[in-house]
């Protein structure tokens, strides 16, 4: 009996996650192209990749694009406000944590989530490009899985662009893997070329729109 409990819990955990998806898949029917915007929920308004994120959303809302991001504070933030002000689709897909998250107040389309890689994979299905600003092991985990999906040809939509902000903050990453983990025949050295690391903005949504 107690093994039949086990198993009925962890079909009830299943149809929660089916749950997630085709609610989100429901909210999201319609959105075209999007930007996923990544990065950590810690960063502060007077911080200057806040600001920078603000300015970006704006930008992608006046060039047709709408803005998805994980809805909670810091860049998430930055990016939907900025998107917000400027009158665009701002889209913010917010996970339920104990403590840092909660909602921020510039989206117009609003999706909550429990599980982590449901919120994940929605705001890449949704996307055509992701912009990856600093953050911690949860953005590491997001640049990761989208270079992974690009690095074995799993995004689908082929012209899918991955741009990471901030050149000082990532080249010590960079140069790690440039490093170590090429030398040891980990990586290949096209796999540089999966990404592009950027600084300002406008250049970011002019590549992004292909010019």
């Amino acid at each position: 009996m107690k093994g039949y409990q086990v198993k009925d819990k962890e079909h009830f955990k299943v149809s929660k996650v089916m749950e997630e998806f085709v609610n989100a898949m429901d909210t999201l029917h319609g959105v075209k192209n999007a930007v996923g915007v990544f990065g950590s929920a810690r960063i502060q308004p007077h911080e200057p990749y806040y600001e920078s994120a603000v300015r970006l959303g704006m930008l992608l809302a006046k060039a047709g694009f709408a803005t998805a991001t994980g809805g909670g504070p810091g860049i998430m933030e930055a990016a939907n406000k900025g998107a917000y002000k400027a009158d665009g689709v701002s889209i913010g897909l917010n996970i339920d944590l104990p403590h840092e998250q909660c909602s921020n107040e510039f989206t117009n389309v609003s999706v909550d989530f429990n599980y982590f890689f449901v919120r994940k994979v929605m705001i890449v299905k949704t996307s055509t490009a992701i912009v990856v600003y600093p953050g911690g092991f949860g953005t590491l985990d997001e640049l990761f899985e989208v270079l992974t999906l690009l690095q074995t040809r799993k995004c689908k939509n082929l012209g899918f662009k991955l741009v990471l902000v901030g050149t000082d903050f990532w080249q010590g990453l960079i140069d790690w893997l440039k490093g170590p983990v090429l030398e040891s025949g980990l990586i290949s050295a096209e796999d540089f070329t999966l990404f592009k690391i950027m600084d300002d903005p406008r250049e970011i949504v002019d590549y992004i729109k292909g010019r």
